[in-house]
């Protein structure tokens, strides 16, 4: 009753398993670089939009103020809000390669306008001091 296992009756079996599952690994490697591409590019909106807010809290121009910080083909749009400064940088991000669609990712920063500045209110000289 013991009976001895073939040396060819398992012959192809790794193969079929390889072709079956590289595909399935494949698609992970590609979906999880581009997750790090994705997050990677975030990080350099946000820093290009601390960088725009900044610089247009200040009074300078901010979309001109963040030069490189920004990733290929970003926007940058800077709006002030009473006494607030918004910057939003939107940059596209490329998904499993060049034939899916694009996904957009977006950061947005917030500062407040400095005294002195254009668009910021003039303290009251009545007021007392420490705004309470």
């Amino acid at each position: 009753m013991n009976r001895r296992r073939r040396a060819g009756r398992d012959r192809g079996s790794f193969t079929a398993e390889l072709a079956a599952g590289l595909p399935a690994l494949l698609l992970l490697l590609f979906a999880g670089l581009s997750a790090v591409n994705a997050v990677s590019t975030r990080a350099g909106c946000l820093h290009a939009a601390r960088e725009a807010a900044l610089a247009a809290s200040r009074g300078a121009d901010g979309v001109p103020a963040v030069g490189d910080a920004t990733p290929v083909g970003a926007e940058v749009t800077v709006t002030v809000e009473g006494q607030r400064v918004i910057a939003t940088v939107r940059a596209p991000v490329r998904a499993l390669g060049s034939r899916l669609p694009r996904i957009v990712v977006t950061a947005t920063a917030v500062a407040a306008l400095e005294p002195g500045v254009a668009g910021a209110a003039t303290p009251d000289p009545g007021a007392p001091a420490g705004g309470r």
